[in-house]
């Protein structure tokens, strides 16, 4: 049972070359032809990726998310938010790597099953990265104008961040 891993993805694989074969199916020349429109889209959507990264890297470096995150804290102490995941809230719009980052530095200073640990652990996993998804989903299809898309998600990542505190307070006070 250990050794059945390692044995699915090439019998997915032979299956679909097989099935392939068996509806001839010119099965190089259309694997050929989907790695091309995956490279195509791949160089489409890098721009935004590129910028994406870059803003990530110039928030953390210049000290501007410990600044902002410092300046929201009142708000954040007013929904019930602890301070010390201001800076997750921040960032998981943006970035997935640098929320998973972020959500880290939360564990090792606070521990993850404190209240802090245990509200980051539900605002990580009930938020998307927006800015990343719009990016990535919107450019790929070519879509310019993202209308009600952008204000819609991060009104949804602000209702997780107070509910998340909130639910925890309500379920893990001791």
């Amino acid at each position: 049972m250990d050794n059945l891993g390692i044995w699915v993805i090439p019998a997915v694989v032979l299956c679909i070359i097989l099935f392939g074969f068996i509806r001839k199916v010119p099965v190089f020349d259309t694997f050929v032809s989907g790695a091309k429109e995956g490279l195509l889209s791949t160089v489409s959507i890098l721009p935004s990726l590129i910028g994406l990264i870059m803003a990530v890297s110039m928030l953390s470096a210049s000290g501007a998310l410990d600044l902002l995150s410092s300046f929201l804290a009142p708000a954040a102490r007013l929904i019930g938010l602890p301070k010390q995941a201001m800076p997750l809230a921040l960032i998981r719009p943006i970035s997935g790597s640098g929320s998973t980052a972020v959500l880290l530095q939360i564990f090792q200073d606070s521990g993850p099953d404190s209240f802090i640990g245990r509200v980051a652990s539900v605002m990580s996993g009930s938020t998307e990265t927006t800015f990343y998804a719009i990016a990535v989903y919107f450019g790929a299809v070519g879509i310019k104008k993202t209308r009600h898309a952008i204000p819609a998600a991060l009104t949804a990542d602000l209702t997780v961040c107070i509910l998340a505190a909130l639910t925890v307070r309500l379920f893990f006070s001791s």
